[in-house]
């Protein structure tokens, strides 16, 4: 989310001045040009109330046309902040912010959320969890996030350099990005549906990289933890790398896509708490690899099945698993041109030139 929110800002300050209001640390990673607020995130109620004040503020002194909810939750915000300056509220949706079920949060949240005047959406799947909510489908935009195309000239190398560092060679290896979560799956997948991929491809590996997140709207045990218990009870500890957190600039997170033959994407479906899309299918995409996902939530928008990876029914572990298992052996049916060409459709220059062009139409 927080990139999506930077590619936001450096996309808009091609035709306006921009100024944002964001936490502790945010303004080193802020495009050139863009000036930042930053407010201390925690604890969370002093946050909200410092937002809205400098929000507030800043409206009045500078007047803008526009100003900008990064997601459902400074919504309220950036109404208000709208409204002091006579300008339009817009918020980017992502999901889990509409749809989160917290009592306090649908009776005052929601109802701003409402109000605003363009409501940008992830994917279909959020645009039909925004009607449901109450908002006038006359407002609502959907704008899928991008993604930055690697350079393919040293694709070879990276895959080489990658396998290597992490003493994996030539073996099948399956790729797991991001947030380690309930909703995410990855303590499932281990439990689930890797043993039967290890039955079938025993040299395979599972390499992980994410962490668990320190707040959440939704939160559960460590899903960490489930996952290395899982392996530690059949005996498979040494099938999985787990390599951390990685800054989403990390070379290796690059090195990683290119070096895997395929990328899993296990998406629980939780009621309350679906994935609104799913950039990490579409970053592997953008380097040739196929993701195998369950076909919960935005993630259809996310992978083209039989393009851009396979779409298996939620729940269906065993399908699941003889996908991975027909990938893993090579007999992909997406090819890495495929992907590439799936993911051209979404880079970042036409995500900036679908935003401006909502924001300019609405505009006049």
């Amino acid at each position: 989310m927080e990139r999506l929110i930077w590619h936001i800002l450096d996309e808009l300050r091609l035709d306006y001045d921009v100024y944002a209001i964001g936490p502790r640390g945010a303004a080193a990673q802020a495009p050139d040009g863009v000036e930042v607020t930053e407010v201390p995130e925690s604890p969370l109620g002093r946050f909200l109330p410092d937002v809205m004040w400098k929000a507030a503020r800043k409206a009045a002194s500078l007047h803008p046309k526009l100003v900008m909810a990064g997601s459902g939750l400074t919504a309220p915000f950036a109404w208000l902040a709208a409204r002091i300056a006579g300008a339009k509220a817009v918020v980017y949706l992502h999901g889990l912010d509409i749809e989160a079920n917290h009592l306090l949060y649908r009776a005052f949240w929601l109802p701003f959320i409402r109000r605003c005047d363009i409501v940008l959406v992830n994917s279909h799947f959020t645009r039909a969890l925004a009607k449901q909510a109450g908002i006038d489908d006359s407002r609502i935009w959907i704008l899928h996030p991008g993604v930055d195309l690697p350079d393919l000239s040293s694709a070879e190398e990276a895959r080489r350099r990658f396998r290597e560092h992490h003493a994996l060679h030539e073996r099948p290896v399956m790729l797991y990005v991001g947030r380690i979560t309930e909703r995410k799956g990855l303590a499932p997948f281990v439990e689930d549906v890797l043993p039967t991929v290890l039955d079938a491809v025993p040299d395979a590996r599972l390499v992980v990289i994410g962490e668990e997140p320190n707040q959440a709207l939704l939160r559960g045990g460590s899903v960490l933890e489930k996952a290395r218990h899982s392996l530690a009870r059949h005996g498979r500890e040494d099938i999985v790398c787990f390599l951390g957190p990685r800054t989403h600039n990390d070379q290796e997170i690059s090195e990683a896509y290119f070096a895997a033959n395929v990328h899993v994407f296990p998406i629980q479906d939780r009621p309350g708490d679906h994935e609104g899309f799913g950039m990490v299918a579409l970053e592997a995409a953008a380097h040739g690899t196929p993701t195998v996902a369950f076909a919960v939530g935005g993630v259809t928008d996310a992978v083209l099945d039989g393009v851009s990876g396979r779409l298996v029914p939620a729940g269906d572990d065993r399908e699941f698993a003889s996908v991975l298992i027909r990938h893993l052996k090579l007999t992909s049916a997406e090819s890495p041109e495929a992907c590439r060409s799936f993911a051209a459709d979404y880079r970042w220059g036409e995500f900036g030139r679908k935003l401006r062009a909502i924001l300019e139409s609405r505009d006049a």
